[in-house]
């Protein structure tokens, strides 16, 4: 029965003593603040749309390319490890349209919000084809890819012009396949209702 009590009462001490000791800190995530205007425009970013052309949201594709520019000196890309591609919208599909801005600080900018792809920097080139996603709206875009270093930070970028931007007929309207599902459940809910109907009616009759 003593030990018992001892090893309660220990017990009693290590539970308030986890409770009234101070917890270490949680470790703090720093985030690099990077800014456009700071960036060597070391890229050199084509596509193939023309300008003004149009493409269909969910069907369109997109030939990327980019290179580092000749006039970067050599070794300039020795810090890139992956580029990475986004789809952003073009100044007058920003205008008015506060969730679209775009802004010197890459945290916080919302003119480039579809991600086209990232993968290993090889020197030389690098090429992409990118089908329009479904979930990108009509609007008019150009293209800018940015280089990453070993901790994932933007350290250069090139682009396409804003000015010579393409277009993206997004997708509008309620799906074929959409319009089936709502016929079929809505003939499921018509069969159920009557046969509902049908059973409470005998219940009455017996």
């Amino acid at each position: 029965m003593a030990r018992r009590g001892v090893t309660a009462a220990l017990s009693l001490v290590v539970v308030f003593l986890g409770v009234c000791l101070p917890r270490p800190a949680a470790a703090k995530t720093t985030t690099t603040q990077v800014h456009l205007s700071a960036l060597p425009r070391a890229l050199v970013v084509a596509v193939s749309p023309k300008q003004g052309e149009v493409l269909h949201a969910g069907d369109g594709v997109v030939t990327v390319t980019w290179s580092l520019n000749t006039t970067e000196p050599a070794g300039a890309d020795a810090a890139f490890k992956a580029v990475r591609v986004k789809l952003c919208y073009a100044p007058a599909s920003r205008k008015d349209r506060g969730w679209r801005k775009a802004a010197d600080d890459l945290h916080k900018d919302k003119a480039c919000q579809f991600k086209v792809t990232e993968q290993p920097y090889a020197a030389g080139a690098g090429r992409f084809e990118y089908r329009v996603q479904r979930d990108v709206p009509t609007a008019s875009y150009f293209v800018r890819a940015f280089a990453l270093d070993a901790s994932g930070t933007e350290v250069a970028y090139g682009q396409t012009s804003p000015d010579a931007a393409f277009d993206v007929a997004g997708i509008t309207g309620i799906h074929a396949s959409l319009k089936v599902a709502a016929g079929v459940f809505s003939a499921f809910s018509v069969a159920a209702l009557a046969f509902f109907f049908v059973v409470e009616n005998r219940k009455k009759n017996k």
